[in-house]
């Protein structure tokens, strides 16, 4: 199997506002809609600092004690998401899962399942559709697995896109009811099958997260383009 088809998911992102997107809209939330070139950073004005409305947007980091990737030494096929409220921590993690698999040892369904505890809770924000869309489908999965085929990340660098940050400085109370980050988190995915076939690349994503002050982190979506 060619090197970069592996993982078909980078390239099912479409030059269309997401769900996360309509559904912000449509509840009348006050976004930063950036359908530009990349065809968008779309997202939040609606994120803010759990720690206060008046002072800065952006959160300062707290402590975080990160899950393990298994549970009473059992390998899962997506590690635990952490305990975190630094969105930027969060979203870091969030990538390494989303590069991340092995079609050798786990299904599909083990696989989405696993992501789905990286999902916030609340209906209204969430956007499932754009992460389950990273996922190969279930007939490649196939091929992937007879192929012996896996994928592990390491992330590198991840921050507020400039867009988001600026029109968080626009309006920094606007984020107070979802608390929803936008980040864009770099680093590099490499990917192996039978016949020690591998192969590498950089990648970049932008995800949505929530953190809201007395919640941990959770995944809202995934944005179509990558927000600079």
């Amino acid at each position: 199997m060619p090197k970069k088809r592996s993982l078909p998911v980078q390239e099912r992102t479409h030059g269309v506002p997401s769900s996360v997107i309509r559904r912000a809209l449509m509840g009348g939330f006050v976004l930063a809609v950036l359908l530009a070139v990349a065809s968008l950073l779309a997202y939040l004005t609606r994120a803010e600092s759990p720690a206060s409305t008046h002072s800065s947007p952006i959160p300062k980091p707290t402590t975080q004690v990160t899950s393990p990737e298994a549970t009473d030494g059992k390998r899962e096929a997506v590690a635990a998401p952490p305990r975190t409220s630094d969105p930027i921590t969060f979203a870091k993690a969030a990538t390494k899962v989303l590069w991340t698999y092995d079609a050798r040892s786990f299904s599909r369904a083990e696989h989405v399942g696993g992501l789905k505890r990286w999902m916030t809770s609340e209906k209204k924000y969430a956007d499932w559709a754009s992460v389950s869309d990273q996922v190969p489908s279930a007939v490649l999965w196939s091929r992937m697995h007879d192929n012996g085929q896996h994928a592990m990340a390491k992330v590198g660098e991840g921050h507020f896109p400039q867009a988001f940050k600026t029109a968080l400085a626009q309006d920094p109370g606007a984020i107070t009811e979802a608390y929803v980050y936008a980040v864009t988190v770099s680093g590099k995915q490499s990917i192996a099958w039978k016949g020690s076939g591998s192969g590498a690349e950089s990648r970049s994503t932008t995800v949505a997260v929530q953190c809201r002050p007395d919640k941990s982190c959770a995944l809202v979506g995934v944005l179509p383009s990558v927000a600079p």
